[in-house]
């Protein structure tokens, strides 16, 4: 491949996708116009703008690189965020209506309006978004670094400049406009993968014969293990159920009915479409069994196909990386706009300040999340120890408070103390680490059981539900 082509190539699309974004957002006013679309965004917006951040980073990057290593344990990642995104659909589409603008709102109309855990739950899905962008950048580092022959650091802090304007030009709206183009892209390129590498090196038959066994079995259990495949399933379910972008697509759709059309049908996509990235990835095994890297399969595979093809499948798995990282910085900056800037200041921004300081606000969060794309290049373990760590938690925490009016703020730290201390464990125990995969299954068990007792323990919340989204309400409007 000549790499200076394909960045010229790259740097063309991107600008058309940002001059698309610029035209549809000209005449956003405020802050909610920003990061939430106006709370106006229609079924298919909302439709492309998830189906783009699902099949991204860790379907072309993470997936295909588990399929190269381990055959049709490929699929797991579809399949868990396909369950991940259904669910969220059919228990959580209802939350629309409460007219949320975080995550950490949500959970505090769980908990009795507790500020305690307002506050700490602004900062833990803060530093979730951050942790996602951060795997968005180096999944896009890794593409940059392979397609135009640069320093992989150096190739993380363009991707990383590249999410400033391509977020910062016209916010969640333009994000979901971009997203909604390239998802048609990304269906595309992967379709035209998995035919072309399966031709190269000689058809199916040819995989069937050159791939371990065992990596033929279902969803690969027979070479990863029985308890790593369902960890990794759950795991990532769970980074769709608990994480704070896909609740930001509900907060801004048009009604509680466009979400949920939205995400039934990606979910029904994304299980559809979870068998290609094994596929790549076992016909690129077949080609060159000794990467030194995985994580390179899904480039390596566009060897198979002629120049033009090549780069369009290229571009493709940026934009992957875009579409997925923009939803995630824009989650962070509503994050600092409505939780962190009202926990220093008492208030609400003032509207007319409001986009300015969401640009801001862009800045710090994107310089974050390089931070932490700088120390790794391993995008399934990255993703794997973050969502364990943060939102195994968070995740019983939505489910517990959105069922159950007993559960308190006292269970809702014990649940996330628990989801995390276990996951520490199991990370610094090598043996439950091979065993388990990930330490998601325990995490989340700890967390559950500790929600229960501690909730139970303890006095009830004073204030109903009613009166706590009131409070909500008033102190977001500026009206308490």
């Amino acid at each position: 491949m000549e790499h200076n082509n394909f960045l010229v190539w790259f740097f063309l699309y991107a600008g058309c996708m940002m001059l698309v974004g610029w035209y549809v957002t000209r005449h956003q006013k405020t802050g909610e116009d920003f990061i939430l679309g106006g709370r106006k965004l229609p079924m298919l917006l909302t439709l492309g703008s998830t189906v783009g951040t699902m099949v991204g980073t860790g379907s072309s990057i993470g997936a295909v690189s588990f399929g190269y290593a381990n055959g049709w344990a490929g699929m797991l990642y579809g399949i868990g965020g396909a369950t991940g995104i259904l669910l969220t659909a059919w228990l959580f589409g209802p939350v629309r209506n409460m007219r949320f603008m975080t995550m950490s709102e949500e959970i505090c109309y769980y908990t009795g309006g507790s500020k305690i855990v307002k506050n700490l739950v602004a900062l833990l899905i803060f530093l979730a978004s951050i942790g996602w962008l951060g795997a968005h950048i180096l999944g896009g580092g890794l593409y940059l670094a392979w397609a135009a022959d640069i320093d992989i650091n150096v190739a993380k802090i363009i991707v990383a400049v590249g999410f400033i304007f391509y977020v910062g030009i016209g916010g969640y709206k333009a994000v979901s406009w971009i997203d909604t183009l390239q998802s048609i892209v990304l269906f595309l390129g992967f379709i035209v993968l998995a035919v072309m590498s399966v031709s190269y090196v000689g058809g199916w038959d040819t995989v069937v014969a050159n791939t371990d066994p065992k990596a033929f079995t279902l969803f690969g259990v027979g070479k990863l293990g029985v308890m790593p495949a369902i960890s990794l399933s759950i795991v990532i379910g769970i980074g769709v159920l608990a994480t704070p972008s896909y609740r930001q697509r509900i907060y801004s759709a048009a009604s509680t009915k466009a979400i949920r059309q939205s995400f039934v049908i990606t979910g029904l996509l994304y299980m559809g479409f979870s068998f290609l990235p094994a596929i790549i990835g076992m016909a690129t095994h077949v080609m060159n069994p000794n990467l030194e890297n995985p994580s390179f399969a899904f480039l390596y595979a566009t060897n198979s196909l002629p120049y033009v093809l090549a780069m369009v499948v290229l571009i493709a798995g940026m934009s992957a990386n875009m579409s997925s990282g923009s939803s995630d910085a824009i989650a962070g900056v509503s994050i600092i706009l409505r939780d962190i800037y009202t926990m220093i200041t008492g208030k609400m921004p003032p509207p007319e300040k409001a986009i300015g300081l969401s640009r801001l606000f862009l800045l710090c969060v994107i310089a974050l999340a390089l931070v932490f794309a700088l120390t790794s290049n391993d995008i399934i373990g990255y993703i794997t120890k973050m969502i364990s760590m943060i939102m195994s938690g968070m995740c019983v925490t939505v489910l517990l408070g959105k069922f159950w009016h007993r559960f308190n703020w006292q269970g809702c730290i014990a649940a996330l103390l628990g989801g995390s201390m276990t996951s520490l464990s199991v990370i610094l125990t090598p043996a439950w680490s091979a065993a388990l995969g990930n330490p998601v299954v325990p995490a989340l068990a700890v967390s559950l059981v500790a929600a229960v007792v501690v909730t139970l323990v303890t006095p009830k919340n004073k204030l109903s539900r009613e009166e706590v989204l009131k409070m909500i309400t008033d102190e977001r409007e500026n009206t308490k």
